[in-house]
């Protein structure tokens, strides 16, 4: 995890230098390789993304806002009855999370959930995935929520189809393995900002994301702020009608650097509740991430392969506290 930056170092400069792309000729098959390059050119600097054309019906969208509002809204005491799981499924509590060394927690609360077949039923093929906890005091959650995953996740498959194009790679190269993605959605809330408090204070504290590649939609109250490649901040002010994309660590590291990760943070001014929706989009458990299988067998890689779980889990056991007891892969 990066050292902390504080807030009185920000910089914030033009939101316009975060692209925007439609993604509508990669959906319906029009000019994907045009959409793939646009992506693959805005991976390599900011690595954050606006894209529009998404096609997530807005009735889904509201369905799952309304979710997670009813869910933050509801008393601590009744929420634990899904407090989070071994396997990261449920409820956390703020302050669970701590996003850099010797940081304070941040503020954010969140709910987690993941993959499931038909039946409901999860495979439990990673110490990251077990059963999905839906609470019993919101019966119609589990129906609305995997509604809402099942649209992003199918838009993050197009976008993994998109960086393929981008690479000169086989479209589906990104998606060889991932019939059991170990994805994760999930709610998250941002409480008002404290007036008067300390600089290192945040949301979420500056970041990168573990894992491939996240999807998050956001409110319209803003927030997010991305660190640019001269460590300016800039203002990702939310943009009707748009998801925000951005990079993670494994497709950096299994671009061989190619892509970069960004880090970013949330600082939630606005005096109301922040609420985003996110998917953080990962492949099947045991996908390995090699860097050479994307450059080349002859390419030098900085990192060793890893499976995408074991690179998961040792990230996550460095940032919440639940976790910590997980040792640190050899890699």
């Amino acid at each position: 995890m990066a050292p902390l930056d504080a807030k009185q170092q920000a910089t914030l400069v033009d939101a316009n230098a975060i692209p925007v792309i439609d993604v509508t000729p990669l959906r319906d098959g029009s000019d994907p390789a045009g959409v793939g390059r646009a992506l693959h050119a805005a991976s390599q600097d900011v690595g954050f993304i606006y894209i529009k054309g998404h096609g997530i019906p807005e009735d889904v969208i509201d369905a799952a806002r309304s979710c997670a509002s009813d869910f933050f809204r509801r008393d601590a005491e009744i929420k634990k009855a899904v407090k989070v799981s071994a396997q990261h499924r449920g409820w956390l509590d703020a302050g669970v999370a701590v996003m850099v060394d010797d940081g304070r927690p941040d503020l954010k609360e969140s709910f987690v959930w993941g993959y499931q077949d038909a039946n409901g039923e999860t495979p439990e093929d990673s110490p990251l995935r077990g059963p999905n906890q839906w609470p019993e005091f919101l019966p119609d959650m589990q129906e609305k929520s995997m509604a809402y995953f099942h649209h992003v996740h199918d838009v993050a498959g197009h976008l993994m189809r998109g960086f393929a194009l981008g690479l000169g790679l086989d479209e589906n190269f990104f998606l060889q393995t991932a019939s059991r993605p170990l994805s994760r959605a999930s709610y998250v809330s941002y409480p008002a900002h404290p007036e008067d408090s300390p600089d290192d204070l945040f949301g979420v504290a500056p970041h990168t994301d573990f894992g491939v590649l996240t999807v998050l939609c956001q409110d319209s109250l803003g927030g997010l702020e991305v660190r640019d490649v001269h460590d300016n901040w800039i203002e990702a002010t939310p943009i009707d009608g748009t998801l925000v994309v951005n990079v993670g660590d494994l497709l950096s590291r299994w671009t061989g650097g190619a892509y970069r990760s960004t880090p970013h943070r949330v600082v939630n001014m606005s005096g109301q509740e922040r609420l985003s929706l996110v998917l953080a989009y990962d492949p099947d458990p045991d996908t390995i991430i090699d860097a050479r299988d994307v450059n080349g067998p002859g390419f030098a890689a900085a990192d060793a392969p890893i499976t995408c779980s074991d690179y998961l889990v040792w990230r996550f056991a460095k940032a919440f506290s639940y976790r910590r007891e997980t040792p640190t892969p050899n890699s």
